[in-house]
């Protein structure tokens, strides 16, 4: 029941955004600059206006409204959230974004590996920590609740929502099922991509990037600053090569 209207950082307009520590301890601070520096570094270096920025695995949309102030009325967003309870946080963050902001849409689905339908599961530690049935990290402290969502993979997206020049991924473990096989995606769209990436799935996602012609960087560092790496890390940024 705890929901606090913040502001972003003076870098993104200083936009309003509702967030509820359900979704994060870190959304307790007062300061939304100390609630995640490196993914707000990120946007601010990586987003450019007028670009299309999707987000997958929303939450309460720190990313999308950054990404929303940086790119302008000239660009888009798409937050993907399955989160019924964090899809009323995001569309009220959304009805109080200024004119100057890009458009944001908000689709209620999941994406993985096929069209079709799947078990969610809420996390009953925090709501950062949900995930489809099958995935899930050791923070989740049980499950809360268990509900069917409807999924969609990356390709299928493509042909019904604006071409992404930046993807963020944060999915629980689901990062690979999210990027396998996604061919027109990763190889025709070739959009920038911030993904979450846990241990155990860094291999596959490191050779899912790299036969795609990407080059990894660790998102804990400044880009401006950062040399490639050769294994995608927890806060992974994966750049087409033809973009370096």
């Amino acid at each position: 029941s705890w929901v606090y209207r913040r502001r972003l950082p003076p870098a993104f307009n200083s936009v309003p955004i509702y967030v509820t520590p359900a979704a994060g301890l870190k959304f307790l601070f007062k300061s939304m600059d100390k609630a995640d520096p490196p993914l707000l570094r990120n946007v601010r270096e990586l987003v450019q206006p007028g670009n299309v920025v999707w987000d997958i695995g929303a939450n309460v949309g720190m990313l999308t409204f950054a990404a929303a102030a940086k790119s302008g009325v000239g660009g888009a967003v798409v937050a993907f959230e399955p989160d019924s309870w964090l899809l009323q946080i995001l569309r009220r963050s959304r009805s109080a974004q200024p004119a100057a902001s890009a458009p944001v849409t908000i689709v209620p689905v999941a994406v993985a590996s096929g069209v079709g339908l799947r078990q969610f599961n809420l996390a009953a530690r925090s709501r950062a920590s949900n995930s489809l049935a099958e995935y899930g990290h050791s923070q989740t402290g049980g499950v809360m609740e268990e509900y069917t969502v409807p999924t969609f993979t990356l390709d299928w997206l493509l042909e019904n929502q604006p071409k992404p020049d930046l993807i963020k991924c944060d999915v629980e473990g689901a990062e690979v099922e999210v990027f396998r096989g996604q061919i027109k995606m990763l190889n025709e769209a070739r959009p920038v991509i911030m993904c979450e990436v846990g241990d155990e799935q860094s291999d596959e996602i490191t050779a899912i990037f790299m036969e795609s012609g990407y080059k990894l960087f660790d998102g804990e560092k400044p880009l401006s600053t950062a040399s490639g790496v050769s294994r995608a890390s927890w806060n992974t940024i994966a750049i087409p090569t033809e973009k370096c």
